[in-house]
């Protein structure tokens, strides 16, 4: 099985049976589900298994575990797809569901490598994401990933019956794109994170 090493964390294809009990209990923390899924539908293993293969059949979606070097636990995932095998996009999502590993910059690490799996491995030339304004910390992972803020949707959540912005946010191969329209869309950044 390939494996994608970083400083402290490697990445890998996701075993199934590494969704144990203790994994799963990540989906049922509402504080960390709060900004994970828009749908606010219950993950549970019988779709999350379901998902992860139905992915790999159809090669637009893959799920893997991120470890940590020291040792080998799985601490959180990094979700590629689905991928639009015609435009060569994808959305990229991350998780670092063992609350021992939060705030250390791992998820940073993570993203960077999901990144380079994305642009080598699947040859995508362009990732995109969306989250909510209020998540600060995700949009700071994102950006110090080499992710741009390419955009802001107003109002697009309703959470507590109020409006909520989504930040949108973007990573750019560098093989399909020349780096002065990558710092051009860098330079257009700040119009997106202000009120």
């Amino acid at each position: 099985m390939e494996i994608h090493k970083g400083d402290r964390i490697y990445l890998k294809e996701i075993n199934l049976k590494d969704l144990d009990q203790t994994v799963m209990e990540w989906f049922n923390d509402d504080e960390l589900m709060k900004y994970y899924t828009n749908s606010r539908n219950k993950i549970t293993r019988e779709k999350l298994v379901s998902s992860i293969e139905e992915g790999k059949k159809t090669g637009n979606l893959f799920t893997f575990g991120i470890y940590t070097n020291e040792l080998n636990n799985l601490i959180g995932t990094i979700k590629i797809g689905p991928i639009n095998l015609n435009h060569k996009i994808s959305d990229l999502v991350a998780l670092i569901g063992d609350r021992n590993y939060l705030g250390k910059g791992i998820s940073v690490e993570a993203i960077k490598l999901g990144n380079k799996i994305a642009f080598e491995k699947f040859n995508i030339r362009k990732l995109y994401g969306g989250m909510y304004a209020s998540n600060i910390a995700s949009i700071k992972a994102y950006t110090k990933a080499g992710w741009i803020i390419e955009g802001r949707l107003k109002g697009f959540y309703l959470v507590d019956n109020k409006n909520e912005d989504r930040i949108l946010v973007s990573c750019f191969n560098p093989k399909f794109f020349l780096e002065t329209e990558i710092k051009q869309i860098k330079e257009n950044e700040r119009r997106y994170t202000s009120n």
